[in-house]
């Protein structure tokens, strides 16, 4: 009989930081950024906390690179397309992605040391309004209104206290009796409109982004020239 040979360990592929950082967007997605911790981490990934140090200097410098990672995922305004349609695109699919990663929203304009992905998302957003003929001041205008009305929209959604379809008829009953004819206008607009049949209140990110679009446009048009001399910024 041949000698036994003693078993070989087995070699564990090299820790790579895109590796740590997908394995700390998985566990902030199923757990939330707040349960995060280097040795969770570590943990998830079968290593010693330690070893995650010669990748990300420390957990503020892993949440750097996973919120660069959130922006790398959303769409670019397409070079050459219409600022607005580029922007309508651009909108929707930051919000998929901030759906998909909901811990993010809160700090995704928040880093003091933003990565690649950040910078050139920023750049290509002002790049679009500028080349759609906004001045600098009024590119700026333009994407902190956007983003304002993204970012609260996601968190307000996310605040609902009702999901479900379900949920939202037991809300609306709840609330109806609540209310009874003390409130009339937020009665009507609860029975008339959040009641109605085929309501999700996701709906409404279509419509308040189009009102901010055609906002935008309609300034650009109006008042070209003051847009091009940056004049907004004095304007009360």
């Amino acid at each position: 009989m041949a000698p036994k040979t003693a078993r070989q360990p087995t070699k564990r592929a090299p820790l790579a930081r895109d590796v740590i950082v997908a394995t700390a967007l998985r566990l902030a997605d199923e757990h939330g950024i707040e349960s995060l911790s280097m040795r969770r981490l570590a943990d998830a990934l079968g290593v010693q906390a330690m070893s995650l140090y010669h990748h990300v200097e420390n957990r503020e410098a892993l949440v750097d690179a996973m919120v660069d990672e959130v922006f790398s995922q959303i769409e670019l305004p397409r070079a050459g397309a219409a600022w607005r349609t580029a922007l309508e695109a651009r909108t929707r699919s930051a919000r998929q992605v901030l759906l998909r990663h909901r811990w993010a929203t809160p700090l995704m304009d928040s880093r003091s040391q933003p990565g690649p992905a950040t910078l050139g998302h920023h750049d290509a957003v002002l790049g679009c309004l500028r080349g759609g003929g906004f001045s600098v001041a009024g590119a700026a205008h333009a994407f902190a209104v956007l983003d304002a009305y993204l970012y609260g929209f996601l968190l307000q959604e996310k605040a609902l206290p009702f999901q479900t379809p379900d949920e939202k008829e037991a809300l609306t009953a709840s609330l109806r009796e609540l209310m009874g004819t003390t409130y009339p206008h937020l009665s009507e607009m609860l029975i008339d409109h959040v009641a109605a049949s085929g309501y999700a209140y996701e709906d409404e990110f279509e419509l308040g982004m189009r009102l901010i679009l055609d906002g935008l446009e309609q300034r650009l048009t109006d008042t070209h020239d003051s847009w091009r001399d940056e004049r907004w910024r004095d304007e009360r």
